[in-house]
């Protein structure tokens, strides 16, 4: 078994305001449609964050950019769920907002209309080598990544992570976003990270195979571990070019998929450190995106 790590998870990457609405059926153009409507904290990033605290990790750090607008409300939010927050107010940017429609006629499948604000300006001032101080992992959000600056943020993250040993993981985040970025770059920038926790749809884009075993299989070959999240189907576990585990879903009645793929990073990341298996780790993933497909919105129940 893998020796527990004793030592915090740092996780830099987006925090949002989540405007989640509910809907029945198809949407009605032009008139309206009725719906059940929150605004929620989320953001992939800060839901991995909480979502590691929430499964058992006692130190999670969430490096991220807010706008003045919401700074504080964030802040308590995440406090709540047990991280510590280290968030940059942004002076011109508002907080990202993203828009999730829900259609609980769809086995509560979500569509994001995203605009990201200020969590796509974090940039390298705002990256310390202070910030792994008594950290054992590093978890960057593939969100990161669409921005020149988040781009910068990377590089100098990976770097610092090298020189003192910690291991880096990544979830790629978007597979639409993804398009736009492009395959070869994005591979390119995430030369060094020992973890890839891409979705079904990412990990295919990323290899170009229809299959999902298959395309974990490949980007294991790049990439040490490779954990393919499959939704109701579980998740993959791959290594050196091949898939170790199958590992299968946990049975839920969705009300709203927003953040399920997060939820499972932050309990695979959080069993990791605690010294589990990757394929337990994965286990744990699932039980947590199980849970989180029957909350509404991306975080776990909050501590207070």
């Amino acid at each position: 078994m893998t020796v527990p790590r004793d030592g915090a998870l740092l996780v830099v990457g987006d925090v949002v305001t989540d405007v989640v609405a509910r809907h029945r059926g198809p949407l009605a153009p032009g008139t309206d449609t009725a719906a059940a409507v929150r605004i929620l904290p989320g953001g992939a990033g800060a839901n991995v964050a909480c979502w590691a605290a929430h499964r058992g990790c006692a130190d999670v750090r969430l490096l991220g950019r807010v706008g003045g607008d919401s700074a504080a409300w964030h802040e308590r939010e995440l406090a709540a769920c047990g991280v510590r927050p280290l968030l940059v107010v942004d002076a011109e940017a508002p907080t990202g907002t993203v828009v999730c429609l829900v259609d609980t006629d769809a086995s509560a499948e979500r569509t994001f209309l995203t605009d990201s604000g200020a969590s796509l300006r974090l940039e390298p001032r705002d990256w310390s080598e202070a910030l792994l101080d008594g950290v054992v992992r590093l978890h960057l959000s593939g969100y990161l990544l669409f921005s020149a600056t988040g781009r910068a943020v990377v590089a100098e993250a990976l770097a610092s992570a090298r020189a003192r040993g910690v291991p880096v993981s990544l979830d790629p985040a978007s597979a639409g976003f993804l398009v736009g970025l492009g395959v070869d770059r994005f591979l390119a920038l995430v030369d060094g990270v020992d973890v890839l926790l891409p979705s079904r749809d990412e990990a295919c884009l990323l290899t170009g195979l229809p299959d999902a075993a298959d395309a974990a299989a490949k980007l294991s070959r790049h990439i040490p571990l490779v954990v393919a999240k499959q939704g109701a189907d579980g998740a993959l576990v791959a290594r050196d070019g091949a898939v170790l585990a199958r590992v299968p879903a946990r049975p839920a009645t969705p009300r709203d998929t927003t953040g399920a793929g997060d939820a499972f990073t932050g309990a695979f990341l959080a069993a990791l450190l605690a010294g589990a298996e990757p394929q337990d780790a994965a286990a744990e993933g699932c039980r947590a995106g199980a849970r989180a497909v029957e909350r509404v919105g991306g975080r776990p129940p909050s501590a207070r």
